[in-house]
């Protein structure tokens, strides 16, 4: 392996070779892939390689079937576990993924017990409480992806409702990773104009309600759950982690206080950089708002009481 620095991500399936190849392409780190399955990570690191050649790039990208060579890496990013099939509620997925989760943990983090970790196994929420108990890691160096690809998917709707720029669009999505997740339609611009200014308020109602169920939606049409946003997403935290970048971005944190919640994983605005999360960014909520992220906690709360933990 190269001097370069090392990002290991778990799980070789669709997310997890997406955001391995986003990484790659970046052309600043390392990259292990690791997974289960004979060869399965060998064939897709080979393949992203090969790609490097086509896209120009150099970083070194190999597959696993143990944790060896991933030690000393700087982030871990969690995909494994199995996906939602249609007709799953991610809750149905808890029992069987907790153990998965935990299991990897605990061998990620014996060869590399100064990395941060980004969990992207559903149920999201609940999968960062596992991956926290099993690391024993503070809170800013175990959290989730969710609130970007949320985010990713509002910001395409309204980018397609009004005729902008998607990179002009502004919003955030906060809340569980489910279908009481809360978009922030106070705050949401476009260009720097408000949502609100734009577009009438039940078709607003029409676009929050989309992506609420856009996993849903997506699982439907493919008979499985998506995986090019949400590996982007992930990879995305690894660039703020990396190159420390400060990005305020909304991940799933683990809050003590902040909203009014105590105790829990919720996705907020949360400031990433080389230490992991460094700060939770407080929004001022519509009393609405707040009442619809109180609620997505409870429903959080009830899948986190399904864990056995």
């Amino acid at each position: 392996m190269s001097e370069r620095r090392k990002v290991t991500v778990v799980g070789a399936g669709n997310v997890g070779a997406t955001c391995a190849q986003v990484l790659a392409a970046r052309d600043y780190a390392d990259v292990v892939l690791v997974d289960i399955v004979p060869n399965f990570p060998q064939g897709k690191a080979l393949d992203i390689n090969q790609m490097g050649a086509v896209l120009g790039y150099e970083p070194y990208v190999v597959g696993s079937n143990g944790y060896e060579e991933t030690a000393g890496s700087d982030v871990v990013v969690i995909t494994a576990g199995v996906p939602r099939k249609p007709g799953m509620s991610r809750d149905d997925l808890v029992t069987t993924n907790e153990k998965i989760v935990g299991a990897v943990t605990d061998a990620a983090i014996a060869v590399s017990p100064d990395a941060i970790l980004i969990i992207v196994s559903n149920p999201l929420d609940a999968m960062c409480h596992v991956a926290k108990n099993a690391s024993g890691f503070p809170k800013e160096r175990v959290f989730g992806q969710a609130g970007i690809l949320d985010t990713a998917r509002f910001r395409t709707f309204i980018a397609w409702e009004t005729g902008a720029s998607v990179k002009d669009v502004q919003a955030v999505v906060l809340g569980g990773h489910g279908d009481q997740m809360v978009s922030v339609v106070s705050a949401t611009t476009v260009g720097g104009v408000p949502l609100t200014k734009l577009v009438s308020k039940e078709r607003i109602a029409e676009l929050v309600e989309r992506t609420a169920g856009g996993g849903g939606e997506v699982v439907t049409l493919l008979g499985t759950s998506a995986w090019y946003a949400p590996g982007a997403a992930a990879a995305q935290m690894v660039d703020a982690i990396m190159l420390d970048e400060k990005r305020v971005l909304p991940c799933t944190a683990y809050l003590e206080g902040e909203y009014g919640i105590d105790g829990l994983y919720m996705g907020v605005p949360a400031k990433l950089g080389a230490g992991g999360i460094e700060a939770i960014v407080e929004l001022d909520l519509t009393d609405e708002e707040r009442t619809a992220l109180d609620a997505s906690a409870e429903a959080v709360r009830e899948v986190v009481g399904v864990l056995s933990s």
